[in-house]
């Protein structure tokens, strides 16, 4: 699933297309992957409102309308990108939702798996008010990370993936943020030392500043907008390396493990 960095490539491919554009008419062949109102109202809603800007809020693509908000969630597999009405491409196929914008181009959502999500609504926060703080976000200090981590128990990973407790981190970057901090995914939250603790709010600032810098890692299905890969997995640690040498101690080789039903990598040498 794209994660922090990916999603944010994303947004940032797309805003030049979508800001100051007019949604003329709105085409859905998929309304269990709408959120909101019935699909005939999500249409009529729609219509005539003005991009004013695009974000990301955790893994949403947050769309501010001049009345309401468009927030998409890709999920597996969803691609979203803006391309003239005549265009065609492969991913073409799997477009559930198409959105004419008023200068002959089209916002376009694809999504084979049909896990995506296409939210409407008046308040962005009916949808994001219980999300976790910005990782890459100045008010996400090393304190505030310390605070949140000392009301938790329980596992190290499953608790990096609880979007309440940080918003964005994935099952990639989690793996990689743990080997970064040299911490085994199966220790509990409750047993890391204030010394662990800081190492770990570095490392996933630095594994998500990492990812978003090579635009996201195209380990599966995410394609930037414009449909090339990112290249943030020519540069990954532990994740997918399963039966590699590790690149940081060039000793042991990286296991793969299921911590919270989750596929789970890691250097048994460098996460002791």
């Amino acid at each position: 699933m794209p994660e922090l960095p990916e999603v944010e490539t994303v947004v940032r491919g797309v805003r030049p297309s979508l800001v100051g554009r007019i949604i003329t008419d709105v085409w859905l062949d998929w309304p269990r992957g709408l959120v909101g109102p019935a699909p005939e109202v999500f249409k009529e809603r729609l219509k005539g409102q003005r991009v004013q800007s695009i974000n990301r809020r955790a893994k949403y693509i947050v769309i501010r309308l001049d009345a309401d908000y468009l927030l998409v969630h890709l999920k597996m597999t969803g691609r979203l990108y803006v391309v003239p009405d005549d265009f065609q491409e492969k991913a073409d196929q799997w477009v559930h939702f198409r959105f004419q914008l008023d200068n002959a181009h089209q916002l376009r959502f694809s999504d084979s798996r049909k896990f995506g999500r296409v939210y409407l609504v008046e308040n962005a926060e009916d949808v994001t008010g219980e999300l976790g703080p910005e990782p890459l976000s100045d008010e996400f200090t090393a304190d505030v990370f310390s605070e949140r981590l000392a009301k938790r128990k329980g596992t190290i990973k499953p608790l990096l993936l609880n979007q309440a407790f940080v918003a964005g981190v994935g099952n990639i970057y989690a793996d990689e943020s743990l080997h970064l901090a040299h911490i085994l995914p199966t220790r509990k939250a409750e047993s890391l030392t204030p010394l662990e603790v800081k190492a770990l709010w570095q490392a996933i600032r630095q594994a998500l500043a990492s990812g978003l810098e090579r635009e996201g890692a195209s380990v599966n299905w995410y394609r930037k907008p414009d449909g090339s890969k990112g290249s943030a997995q020519d540069n990954l640690y532990v994740y997918g390396q399963t039966g590699q040498v590790c690149k940081t101690c060039q000793q042991a080789v990286i296991e793969k493990i299921v911590v919270g039903q989750r596929g789970t990598h890691f250097c048994p040498n460098c996460q002791k």
